[in-house]
């Protein structure tokens, strides 16, 4: 299966970008199945329903959401009608929507999608991501229920999220970290065969600060006050992402790659 992950979608740049390109990235990388972080894509804090419903059209067969998942007060509601929208599985127990769901390509072979929070340095306290994430991860193995499956770990710190990295690794087809916005250029496949990156980049303006428009974000650093609100910046957007393609009968990553596509930091293709 060939699946491509698109890391956090900022703002009006980063939609236009994706909504003009995927579906013909779709077709030239011959894609299976595309999985979109879209939890920033509306004004930089959270996802409406015109906006998902777009990113959808263009070509995602499943958007994963975040911290903010829940900052547009109308995806509440639509989550619950838009069963291709997932959450984190350890947002809150109360929450609507579900944090991990079964998926089909064109061709029936099933993937599994789950989305976790992490623990270190966020703004609020999450349940255990790791024992949420073994207990899907039982439950779908890969192999038997599914054919590949993919764990989208949102966090701030690269160890943690190295840390499930290497706890699903053998067990997922691929772990990979959103949250910072900023590109790793670790993507590797783990000693059992998961296909692992650090951190997917986001599909934004890289003339910012992680996806804003730099005036406000610098001001706040260099004088300690602010002046106005953050807003996402409005130039060229790279996609970036990892591409990965995985074995059928194993679901283990047979070949990962980076992936940044126009904007500032184009790179050659899969």
């Amino acid at each position: 299966m060939r699946i491509l992950f698109l890391g956090d979608v900022v703002g009006r740049a980063g939609r236009v970008a994706l909504v003009n390109q995927l579906s013909d990235l779709r077709q030239a990388w011959k894609l299976d199945f595309v999985v979109v972080n879209a939890e920033n894509a509306t004004s930089g804090a959270g996802l409406n329903a015109a906006h998902a419903k777009a990113i959808l059209e263009a070509g995602a067969d499943c958007i994963t959401l975040g911290d903010h998942a829940f900052d547009q007060k109308e995806m509440m509601t639509f989550i619950e009608s838009e069963p291709r929208i997932v959450r984190p599985l350890n947002y809150a127990k109360s929450a609507p929507g579900r944090g991990a769901r079964i998926f089909s390509d064109t061709r029936g072979r099933k993937i599994l999608v789950a989305q976790v929070l992490g623990q270190v340095f966020m703004k609020r306290p999450f349940d255990d991501p790791f024992s949420a994430v073994d207990q899907v991860l039982r439950l779908h193995p890969l192999g038997g229920s599914v054919q590949a499956s993919l764990i989208d770990v949102h966090c701030e710190a690269t160890s943690e999220k190295m840390g499930m990295g290497h706890f699903c690794d053998g067990r997922a087809s691929v772990v990979v970290g959103t949250h910072t916005h900023v590109p790793t250029g670790d993507a590797m496949i783990l000693p059992a065969g998961t296909a692992y990156q650090s951190d997917a980049g986001m599909c934004g303006d890289y003339n910012s600060v992680i996806g804003m428009e730099k005036t406000e974000p610098m001001r706040r650093f260099i004088t300690g006050m602010a002046k106005g609100r953050f807003s996402p910046a409005e130039g060229p957007a790279t996609l970036s992402g990892l591409f990965v393609e995985t074995d059928d009968r194993t679901g283990k990553a047979q070949a990962v790659k980076m992936i940044r596509h126009g904007g500032l930091l184009e790179a050659s293709a899969p």
